[in-house]
């Protein structure tokens, strides 16, 4: 079975562990900070957090852009359920934007209608998260335009797409946004088996992502009411969370950064493949724009004239482990309780409708890749 996503470790990544397990600190060692500035140095943001998984990340995110009961988050349909669960644990309600055809991600004219709407009846949301669906940006600078204004946090869900450029600087550099969450789950641009990170430019907007993630304690003095005890003291200033990362995971991510770029290259350069060895079949492709751009977690192609459950079941019978990216937020039980249903997006609904996600990883060979086409040109014939 070829998957559709696969981790790649190699022998540097395993001595990178190995080397901690040796150390005296398994967590809240030195590692974790170097992970952070490392990110940092990539992306050319300010403050990275680290924590253990990207929907910790996301939460933590809405909490340090002060989201709470009463207040509504926007994000989009066609993403995990993570992006809005996130403000659902902050006690927000969650609405949504729906999406682009063409790049299935957050379409900008829906986002000027729906703040236009919510400016009107007083419910603009306290937050947006945006998603970079499969690893292509959302275009960042105009949906800054749109919600400055209205002092909205911007948070992008990055989840996808470390690696991925966005006007000539690297996602995650939150040039147009308060933060941006990545996700180091091991079918993602890099892994540490599980993990995350929040990036920020703003130095007090990182003080509280810290706080949140780290149980709501410090040992800062500046940060303590009354009287420092002594070099044990410790004060909890807020209700956080043990959301951090262990050096284990941290040395694995710290080793697989370094390979990022070549990951990358590679990613983009197998897609460049699909799409020119695609581009007879009925099939809609990804948008042109994103194949030099996109970080390419995933590779998506929409059936145009056949029947996607066959189509799925007849590529995994033959050894394809193709999959579907995602059943749109709204339609989960979940949040039909909360009043969704539907056809209330009808652009997510209908891509999720017609999707298949291809596999697509730095390890996949050329011979792979050209079994996934022959064997998808032989089911769709």
């Amino acid at each position: 079975m070829i998957p559709y996503g696969k981790h790649l470790v190699d022998e540097a990544d395993v001595q990178s562990v190995v080397d901690v397990l040796r150390n005296q600190f398994l967590t809240q060692g030195t590692v974790v900070p170097r992970f952070e500035q490392a990110l940092c140095d990539y992306t050319g943001a300010r403050h990275a957090v680290a924590v253990n998984s990207a929907t910790s990340g996301l939460h933590i995110a809405c909490l340090a852009a002060g989201v709470s009961s009463g207040d509504v988050v926007w994000t989009v349909p066609n993403s995990f359920v993570a992006s809005a669960n996130c403000a659902r644990f902050c006690g927000a309600e969650v609405d949504f934007v729906d999406i682009d055809p063409l790049t299935r991600n957050l379409a900008i004219s829906e986002l000027k209608n729906k703040l236009a709407e919510a400016q009107k009846n007083n419910r603009l949301p306290k937050a947006l998260i945006v998603v970079h669906f499969a690893g292509l940006s959302c275009d960042m600078q105009q949906i800054q335009q749109l919600t400055q204004p209205f002092n909205i946090a911007l948070i992008e869900d990055a989840a996808h797409a470390l690696g991925g450029d966005y006007l000539g600087r690297k996602i995650g550099c939150c040039q147009f946004s308060d933060m941006t969450v990545l996700s180091f789950h091991p079918v993602k641009s890099i892994t540490s088996a599980e993990g995350g990170a929040v990036l920020t430019n703003d130095a007090e907007m990182a003080s509280k992502l810290t706080l949140f993630a780290k149980h709501g304690t410090t040992r800062d003095p500046n940060m303590m009411q009354g009287v420092n005890e002594g070099p044990w003291y410790y004060q909890q200033i807020e209700l956080g969370y043990n959301y951090r990362l262990s050096d284990l995971h941290a040395a694995l991510g710290l080793s697989q950064l370094q390979k990022l770029d070549e990951f990358i290259a590679k990613r983009r350069f197998l897609a460049l493949r699909y799409r020119k060895k695609l581009q007879d079949l009925p099939l809609i492709l990804p948008c042109e724009e994103s194949y030099h751009t996109s970080a390419w977690h995933l590779y998506m192609v929409e059936l145009t004239k056949h029947d996607r459950l066959r189509t799925y079941q007849g590529l995994h019978d033959k050894g394809i482990g193709v999959n579907v990216h995602y059943i749109p937020i709204h339609l989960q039980p979940y949040y039909q309780h909360l009043g969704f249903q539907q056809g209330d997006f009808p652009n997510a609904e209908h891509y999720y409708n017609h999707a298949l996600t291809l596999p697509l990883f730095p390890s996949l060979t050329e011979t792979e890749q050209d079994s996934v086409i022959e064997t998808l040109q032989e089911v769709l014939s």
